[in-house]
């Protein structure tokens, strides 16, 4: 008889969920269906792993959102973040709401544009805008924020070319409270920065100062960092009215909203933490109405909020691909999407939730993804069932950011379905294909034949 091999023994908590007066449970529910469409149909007819949306979701975040935001306040305009998700069928959800467009590049511009929104309802910021970008901007009538001092100069010469006025703001980075401050875009507030540009814009005839834009941070969970970041606004806007005796048509207060998301390192889940979408426009409309503008002065608030408004509708539909145990003893669990389609797993431990029955018991365990890198953790230690190979998961709230920050590494990325007001399933980024990468692959003449011996 062969000798066996040794294994180093190891002990394992396993959790049978509380007892009840029906047994013992587990908190875990699976999640067999979204939006009424069952979970195993979306990956039998479109692969696995496939990332869903819902419409539904989509539309009555927005509606929750601006309702919170009207109800307090008179003049209010969302402005979809692109770069949050840019998949055309979910801009034109929120266009059909009545969003107008922000975009922070000429590819999202285009986008924009293609889309159907009007020039003039597209809001372009970020750092790097070509001349000939700003051209297109100004005989658009887009509004255009503007970031820094060259921007500005290129901004002031390009204008004499066209016929238009350019129709600017200027990005403005303060001190709010929440540290570290967001001082890398725009022009600072407090050392004087941003009035200094405000002077420059106004001496320019080809300038038109129309708003005013800041962006605080990401995912801020100080809805009074929005009160000071408003009157900080409001204080400029006043100051140039009194000075140059301008009207500043809008304040923008750009996004960074919180979800429900849990932050790592945080001890409280996020939906026990995040405030409001009321607690931010509460913050915002109250301190704009109580500034002492005249009625007919009342600027515009101008938002910009992405990951508030799509996180929930967005849902990582995938499967077990093995089990494992590491050499500490913890079980780990393998699953075919990674942080190449889990981009915000860096910073977000997300919920998982098994797609079918389950047994009982539950472990603590690492998920971790395919690829052939130590990174690709998708959560370091989470309490979840038993999966088995061929088991399906559905991963919550990863609507924003996962589809324009994924990465093409090892793997082609998967198809996009939404899911409609009807509960039909609609495919809106076919999966790539070997064909359709290598589609945009020149290789010289001289190294089409390998000869390989």
């Amino acid at each position: 008889m062969s000798k066996q091999t040794y294994e180093r023994p190891y002990i394992q908590k396993l959790n049978t969920g509380t007892m009840n007066k029906f047994g013992t449970r587990t908190e875990f529910q699976p999640v067999t269906q979204i939006d009424g469409v069952p979970v195993k149909r979306i990956i039998e007819e479109h692969g696995s792993p496939c990332y869903v949306i819902s419409e539904r979701t989509i539309r009555r975040t927005y509606q929750d959102a601006l309702r919170a935001f009207k109800t307090r306040y008179p003049k209010v305009q969302f402005a979809w973040s692109y770069k949050t998700n840019y998949m055309n069928a979910v801009c034109n959800v929120f266009h059909q709401e009545g969003s107008w467009a922000e975009v922070v590049s000429m590819f999202e511009y285009e986008k924009a544009i293609n889309n159907g929104v009007p020039g003039n309802k597209i809001i372009f910021n970020g750092p790097e805008k070509t001349r000939e970008h700003l051209k297109t901007a100004i005989e658009n009538s887009s509004l255009i924020h503007i970031d820094h001092f060259d921007e500005l100069y290129d901004l002031t010469e390009v204008a004499k070319t066209t016929s238009k006025k350019a129709r600017v703001a200027i990005r403005v980075n303060m001190d709010t409270g929440v540290y570290p401050m967001w001082d890398r875009f725009g022009f600072n507030y407090e050392n004087g920065q941003a009035w200094n540009a405000i002077n420059k814009i106004m001496t320019h005839d080809e300038l038109d100062l129309v708003g005013l834009h800041c962006h605080i941070g990401t995912y801020m969970l100080s809805a009074n960092a929005y009160s000071v970041a408003a009157w900080k606004l409001c204080d400029l806007a006043k100051n140039i009215k009194d000075k140059w005796e301008k009207v500043i048509q809008y304040i923008d207060l750009g996004g960074g909203f919180a979800t429900a998301n849990t932050l790592k390192g945080s001890y409280l889940q996020g939906a026990d933490i995040i405030p409001s979408i009321d607690d931010y426009a509460e913050a915002i409309t109250s301190t704009v109405l109580n500034f002492g503008f005249k009625q007919q002065d009342l600027p515009t608030i101008f938002l910009e909020t992405g990951r508030a408004l799509i996180d929930d509708a967005g849902y990582l539909l995938g499967s077990v691909v093995a089990t494992k145990r590491l050499s500490d003893g913890r079980r780990a669990t393998i699953m075919d999407f990674g942080v190449n389609l889990l981009f915000t797993a860096f910073w977000y431990n997300h919920k998982i939730s098994p797609a079918q029955e389950f047994s009982y018991h539950s472990e603590d365990m690492v998920v971790y993804g395919p690829l052939c890198m130590n990174i690709d953790c998708i959560r370091e230690s989470v309490n979840l069932p038993l999966l088995n190979r061929g088991d399906h998961v559905v991963v919550h709230r990863i609507g924003a950011y996962n589809m324009t920050q994924w990465m093409q590494f090892i793997h082609m990325r998967p198809r996009i379905v939404m899911i409609d007001m009807e509960g039909k399933v609609h495919v809106i980024k076919e999966r790539e294909t070997t064909e359709s990468m290598n589609s945009l692959e020149l290789t010289p003449k001289h190294l089409e034949d390998i000869k390989m011996k």
